[in-house]
C-alpha cells in the first residue's frame, strides 16, 4: 500500500511559494501519493471558484483523515495551513514542516515552539529532497492498520 501524503501550503494566504510547491510535490510523488497535489496548480484559485468554502474544508479535512503523514511548506503565513497542522496534531498524524530561511520571515512560535512537529529549515530546495529521503526512509506502514510507524 502506497504511503498516502497530505501536502499542505498557503493558498489564499499567499501564492508566493507556488513554485517551491511544484518542485516539492513533485518530489514527494517519489515516496507515495499525494492527495493533494492541485496546491501547486497555478489555476487553483480558478479551479476551486465553484466550490463552497465547506466544500474545500469538508474534502480536505477528509484528506487529513485519510493520509498516512502531513508534509506542510510553512514559509508564506497561512490561516488555513495552522488550521490543517493543528488538526493534524489531534489526529496524531506525523508532521514535517519545511520553512525556508532565505525569504525574510520568521516561523511562528506555534510551530516552531510545537515540538510535536518535525521543522526542517532550508535555504534550498535541493536541501529539502535530501531531508524528504531521510525522514520517509524513517517510516513504514503497518499493514494490520495502515498507520504510520517510525521504524
Amino acid at each position: 500500500m502506497p504511503i498516502k501524503i497530505y501536502f499542505a501550503g498557503s493558498i489564499r494566504g499567499g501564492r508566493e511559494s507556488a513554485d517551491d510547491y511544484l518542485a516539492l510535490i513533485f518530489n514527494l510523488q517519489k515516496f507515495g501519493t499525494v492527495l493533494t497535489e492541485h496546491i501547486a496548480n497555478d489555476a487553483l484559485l480558478a479551479n476551486e471558484k465553484n466550490l463552497t468554502d465547506q466544500q474545500i474544508h469538508d474534502r480536505d479535512l477528509e484528506w487529513l483523515k485519510q493520509c498516512h503523514i502531513v508534509v506542510a511548506e510553512v514559509t508564506q503565513p497561512s490561516l488555513g495551513v495552522g488550521y490543517e497542522l493543528a488538526y493534524s496534531m489531534f489526529l496524531n498524524k506525523p508532521v514535517l514542516c519545511l520553512f525556508n530561511t532565505t525569504k525574510g520571515r520568521q516561523l511562528s512560535a506555534m510551530i516552531s515552539g510545537q515540538k510535536y512537529f518535525n521543522v526542517f529549515k532550508y535555504q534550498e530546495i535541493g536541501s529539502v529532497i535530501n531531508e524528504l529521503q531521510h525522514y520517509f526512509n524513517n517510516f513504514e506502514i503497518e499493514q494490520s492498520t495502515h498507520n504510520i510507524v517510525n521504524k
